[in-house]
């Protein structure tokens, strides 16, 4: 099948077919941008027939690809109009010739510096027939009034408000490129039919004016038979504006077709977002792709009901599908996909993940909120929740939705419904993921998922506070302005060189207050452990309570012991993950050694040392 045709087409049609409405633009086109030094540059390449590249079209009238359309910028007799071709590539060009050309009114552009300004464009008559000049040199703009003033306005340099001093400074107007005729009469009237004057003109028409009205325009028209994927994927390719644009903006002007507005749906979907901290990142492209992956779901599960197991559709969230999701789909599953993007949020802050900052992967909120607008009400349940967790642990700490997430949230989406609801097969992600217990001395920064995870996962119902003994909730995480910090300062660290590499890493590192941290200053642990006991003012037992719920051995910090008191926390956080991912980590042989000299270091039981 063919998908396009290629033919050259006078400009001049061209331009009178946008002027009727005919060639009109899809509403997801951004608007006409160029500034004025383009705009003389393009009557420039026209008037010395250079190319100016070609223009895509695409013919209208298939259903399946209904776009909103909005006529090209000062087409006013196209308003009501319905279009049979609609610009995908070429709206720049063929907007800035149209105004500066058909309208016969002033360009509304912008000067270099961004500053909206109205222009005329002329023809300096003599430097186009001067071969001493460049053309491009011959292509002038003039303001609203034609009229051009120097010395604050007190000198005239050039006037052009009426049509006898436009043929006094031989000045043709661009406007009247397809009215030559006209214009030419009056000229010859003006200039009393001089014999010079005439011949003059001829050589201009000739050179110049027969150049506009000859152009041929290279244009390539798409087929109405193209799917919307093929006719949104040429836009973005080929698209001389350089900015691409999303599926959302595709989507947007699809529906609105059907006269809804998905952006300002969008927007109150996002105000309702504002209320949940932890979706304060999550984007319109985020809520399509996940009521995507729910509508192919749910089209599948409809098949298999039916007892139709040969072709079932694909779950899906890739592009393809996102770009054929229908308003009915829309608006069928909008609701439950917004109530799943909410309940997960109030899922992760139960689990100590408080804002979006600490989200490990923000892509994983998309197959998680179409899992749990399927799950409904079941995910009150205890156990289920705590099997959906398990699922979101090991794709954090298998660190599985780094990239080419698609294909995982298709499984996931049809594996762990089956699993949670059906006692299924524990899921493919639950499967793959797999932690290696050196990838803790890696992660340094929030860059890395599995950073965050940890740190997440280091907060349980009885993490407190080292000053103020509070619980480490949703309130206090920010009323004390908590933040992951360093346990052996960096400043100790360096004096006593060790090795940035190891006292950077997380297994360095835990939640405190921004008052506590302050008093840690740069001391050893046995000197600011000694200060923060004092100012809590608690007993030594307690203290040791409160030290441990942040996975330490409080003995190895008293003893400013650094290397023990990394390999055993290092245990700890590993046991901390095999808890969260319901699965074994291989231990390497050294840290095997490093747990082992730890365990006969000192005794888990020993008393507290007072100071």
């Amino acid at each position: 099948m063919e998908t396009f045709d290629s033919t050259k087409t006078s400009l001049y049609e061209l331009l009178k077919e946008v002027g009727k409405g005919k060639i009109q633009l899809p509403d997801f086109q951004r608007g006409w941008v160029w500034d004025d030094d383009r705009i003389k540059g393009i009557i420039a390449s026209v008037a010395k027939s250079f190319p100016i590249g070609a223009v895509m079209l695409l013919e209208t009238g298939n259903e399946s690809i209904r776009f909103k359309t909005k006529p090209v910028e000062g087409a006013m007799g196209a308003n009501g109009s319905i279009p049979e071709l609609l610009i995908l590539d070429g709206q720049q060009r063929l907007t800035s010739l149209y105004q500066a050309i058909i309208t016969n009114k002033v360009v509304k552009t912008r000067n270099a510096k961004g500053y909206e300004i109205f222009r005329w464009y002329y023809i300096d008559m003599q430097k186009a027939m001067d071969n001493g000049f460049d053309l491009e040199e011959a292509i002038i703009s003039i303001n609203e009034n034609k009229i051009v003033t120097e010395n604050i306005g007190r000198d005239v340099v050039l006037d052009l408000s009426n049509e006898e001093y436009e043929f006094q400074n031989l000045m043709y107007p661009v406007c009247m490129v397809d009215e030559y005729d006209e214009w030419r009469t009056k000229f010859s009237e003006y200039w009393d039919y001089d014999r010079e004057k005439i011949k003059f003109w001829n050589e201009f028409e000739r050179n110049i004016i027969k150049a506009f009205t000859g152009y041929m325009l290279p244009v390539i028209i798409m087929k109405k038979a193209n799917p919307k994927e093929a006719v949104c994927q040429v836009f973005e390719k080929v698209n001389t504006g350089g900015v691409s644009l999303s599926v959302f903006e595709l989507l947007t002007a699809s529906f609105a077709a059907d006269d809804f507005d998905l952006k300002n749906d969008w927007k109150k979907i996002d105000q309702e977002f504002k209320n949940f901290k932890v979706l304060g990142k999550t984007s319109n492209i985020d809520i399509i792709q996940a009521i995507t992956l729910f509508a192919t779901y749910e089209r599948r599960i409809k098949f298999i009901s039916q007892d139709e197991k040969e072709n079932l559709p694909a779950v899906s969230a890739k592009r393809k599908e996102m770009l054929n999701l229908t308003l009915d789909d829309y608006k069928k599953y909008r609701d439950n996909i917004v109530a799943g993007f909410i309940k997960a949020s109030k899922i992760l802050v139960e689990n100590h993940i408080f804002n979006s900052r600490d989200i490990p992967y923000s892509t994983h909120l998309v197959p998680m909120a179409a899992i749990l607008a399927k799950l409904g009400n079941d995910i009150d349940n205890f156990g289920n929740k705590k099997k959906l967790m398990r699922w979101f642990w090991c794709g954090v700490f298998g660190e599985l939705y780094g990239s080419a997430n698609e294909t995982r949230y298709a499984l996931d989406m049809i594996q762990v419904v089956d699993w949670i609801k059906k006692d299924g097969v524990e899921p493919k992600t639950i499967y793959d993921a797999n932690f290696s217990p050196s990838r803790l001395h890696t992660l340094r920064t929030r860059n890395s998922a599995a950073y965050k995870g940890v740190y997440a996962i280091m907060m349980n119902e009885e993490t407190r506070d080292w000053l103020s003994a509070t619980k480490i909730d949703f309130s206090t995480y920010f009323s004390e302005s908590i933040d992951i910090h360093h346990i052996f300062p960096v400043a100790w660290c360096n004096k006593n060189e060790i090795p940035r590499d190891n006292f950077d890493c997380i297994i360095n590192k835990t939640p405190l207050s921004g008052r506590t941290n302050r008093i840690v200053s740069g001391d050893a642990p046995s000197k600011y452990l000694e200060r923060i006991q004092k100012h809590a003012g608690v007993p030594d037992e307690e203290f040791k309570t409160i030290l441990q719920s942040h996975v330490v051995n409080p003995q190895l910090m008293y003893s400013d012991n650094f290397y023990g008191f990394f390999s055993d926390r290092k245990e700890r956080i590993l046991q901390k993950i095999e808890i969260a991912m319901g699965k074994t980590i291989a231990r390497d042989q050294q840290n095997q050694e490093e747990g082992l000299f730890v365990e006969n270091l000192f005794d888990e039981e020993e008393i507290f040392v007072e100071h």
